[in-house]
């Protein structure tokens, strides 16, 4: 058995490796710079990790995700193997002990964020660390093609100065031909190894439908296949919305987006995967690290912005290698605005120059001042206070996060304080008359002594780490006591957090990254008329579209998805429509959707009859839109 075998069943239980991963980990091993194209759920982070824990020394892992970051931290402490994260946030004296830790506490992982690197004193400590791997995921981050470029990535080649025996390791899922090479070029790794899994999933049906009412197609598609799904939307109104309009039709429902709480994503996500809500209607920030084998279904009820984001959200459906759905519904409207909508949103210069400045004056920050500070941020108040566009200044400040100008926390907290307002004696009371509960509050008063004399500070976190427990339970007890006025318990919402990564300069700040701002402007109206393109034709096989778009020829149709289901339907002969229709009214009123799911032809030929039908003065329709026989 190989040692990289060995290591993935002792600390990952699994008994065989994905396909490509052996390659790419052995292409590593051997000291070989590397570039993996794997398409989401294809296991790209232990092509990294595998062959980090062969080698001496620590493998650098950079990533611009900061929950994925935290999550692969946490799965890996869990493991018990030694790894930690320079997330945004972190002090420099905490920074230094961290990076103390990896140079002398024998660490095997160290993840931090491009941006990091431009901080020369900490890529002075890293010089020093004993770096046996270096890993950039997300790795079209780099490319100006890429959809989600970032330019702190350009930073990265310099490592390849001060490690230059130490392999590359650059993992993307979506990548199209123009992107892998700009990948190879800004790495300096041009001679690097290719691995490239396709991105064809034979098991994948892709469905797209042009329908008036996308809820009533949604909720016959959910009714057929009752196994878990997803359904994704573009805002947090209509994650609520969605959700309630499936529970009053008796679907079982959550939801998921970027503005809730730690612990309200972890109890959402909780009961999808447990099964006990069939549905998760979701935002994009749902899918990251979420690996859940038996999805059936995924439907997006609005148009994505992009095709890279649209397969990686489909291609978490069918893990299991069952037939599954990735189903996609637009409607006239849908087509027609998208472009408009979409182009009014994009910052020009002018804006961007706008927000800067706007942000710096709110947080009343001088010329020349504000590098490391750190702010709370609510967007809403923001944008009322300047009378500005909420999705494009949002729009705006992603683009200043992306260049590092800014640094956005996309995580939501509470700010907790309390106190115990009974006394000791009636606390350890409490205590002995409630067991279950004596492990947590003990926890409480060994970390927060004051805490009977004053508000206090309160982190579950720490409090859940400390006590062995999670964070759930921890806010449930707190709960708990404060109905039965055992603490005063206060907690206020935070919204998002800004540092400023550079001294304000307004102008001078902004025209350095115009360039920047016109390419990403010019890519995305590129890649939503990729996704116009591939909702209006018609003609072609849908699979044979996506894998186009990613540089990849299908040989022969999929054969599964809308357009070759409905090559296969031999069309009915819809001179027998009219007849049919008499005969149903003759029975019972009826409107025209019931009468097109009766008779089973297409609607187009259900609309041409009935009209047919109406000018022969054979039918009438009702003001409550059923039809009936005329007498």
């Amino acid at each position: 058995m190989s040692k990289a075998l060995e290591i993935l069943k002792q600390y990952w239980k699994h008994d065989s490796f994905r396909s490509l991963q052996e390659e790419v980990i052995n292409s590593v091993l051997e000291g070989k710079d590397t570039l993996a194209l794997m398409p989401t759920g294809g296991g790209k982070s232990i092509c990294f990790q595998v062959p980090a824990m062969i080698n001496e020394g620590l493998c650098l892992v950079i990533s611009p995700l900061i929950a994925l970051m935290k999550d692969q931290v946490q799965n890996l402490q869990n493991k018990g193997i030694k790894a930690i994260a320079l997330t945004g946030g972190i002090s420099e004296n905490d920074i230094i002990d961290l990076l103390d830790n990896c140079q002398f506490g024998n660490y095997k992982f160290l993840y931090l964020s491009p941006e990091r690197l431009q901080n020369d004193w900490i890529v002075e400590r890293i010089k020093n660390l004993p770096i046996n791997l270096i890993a950039i995921d997300e790795a079209h981050c780099i490319s100006h093609w890429g959809h989600d470029f970032r330019p702190a990535y350009l930073k990265i080649n310099k490592l390849k100065e001060y490690f230059p025996k130490v392999p590359f390791l650059a993992l993307t899922a979506t990548a199209t031909a123009r992107v892998q090479k700009d990948i190879l070029n800004q790495l300096a790794i041009s001679d690097a190894a290719f691995f490239s899994k396709s991105f064809s999933r034979e098991n994948l049906s892709y469905m797209v439908f042009e329908v008036e009412d996308k809820f009533h197609l949604a909720e016959q598609i959910l009714r057929k296949n009752p196994e878990p799904s997803i359904i994704y939307v573009t805002n947090r109104k209509s994650c609520t919305d969605t959700v309630s309009q499936l529970e009053s039709l008796g679907f079982k429902a959550t939801y998921y987006h970027g503005g809730l709480l730690p612990r309200d994503k972890e109890n959402h996500m909780k009961l999808w995967m447990e099964e006990k809500v069939q549905i998760m209607v979701a935002t994009n920030a749902f899918g990251m690290g979420i690996d859940k084998a038996n999805v059936k279904t995924i439907i997006h009820l609005h148009l994505p912005s992009n095709l890279e984001n649209y397969y990686q959200e489909a291609g978490r459906a069918g893990r299991n290698e069952e037939k599954a759905f990735a189903v996609l519904l637009a409607n006239p409207t849908d087509i027609a605005h998208a472009e408009s909508q979409f182009l009014s949103i994009l910052p020009d210069k002018a804006f961007l120059n706008l927000v800067f400045v706007k942000l710096c004056n709110f947080f009343r920050i001088g010329y020349g001042e504000g590098i490391d500070e750190k702010f709370s941020f609510n967007l809403n108040q923001f944008c009322t206070h300047y009378n500005l566009p909420t999705l494009k200044t949002y729009n705006a400040l992603q683009f200043l996060d992306n260049q590092g100008i800014i640094s956005i926390s996309q995580e939501f907290s509470e700010k907790i304080t309390m106190q115990f307002i009974i006394s000791s004696k009636e606390v350890i009371r409490y205590m002995s008359l409630n067991p279950s509960d004596e492990e947590i509050v003990l926890t409480i008063l060994r970390t927060y002594p004051g805490i009977y004399d004053m508000q206090t500070s309160f982190n579950t976190q720490l409090v859940a780490k400390k006590s062995n427990t999670s964070e759930i339970k921890v806010s449930a007890l707190l709960t708990k006591l404060k109905e039965k006025n055992i603490i005063e318990l206060l907690a206020k919402k935070n919204d998002t957090s800004i540092i400023f990564n550079e001294v304000r300069e307004d102008d001078k700040t902004i025209n350095r990254v115009t360039k920047h701002l016109e390419a990403q402007n010019n890519l995305k109206i590129e890649q939503l008329k990729s996704v116009l393109d591939y909702v209006k034709t018609k003609n072609v096989c849908k699979n044979k579209l996506l894998l186009s778009y990613f540089g990849e020829i299908a040989s022969k149709d999929c054969g599964i998805c809308s357009y070759c289901i409905q090559k296969k339907n031999i069309k009915k002969d819809s001179s027998t429509l009219p007849n049919k229709i008499i005969e149903l009214l003759k029975m019972q009123e009826f409107n025209a959707r019931d009468i097109q799911k009766l008779t089973r032809f297409p609607k187009d030929d259900v609309i041409f009859a009935l009209q047919n039908l109406l000018e022969n003065d054979e039918i009438i329709i009702q003001p409550n839109n059923l039809y009936a026989i005329k007498k």
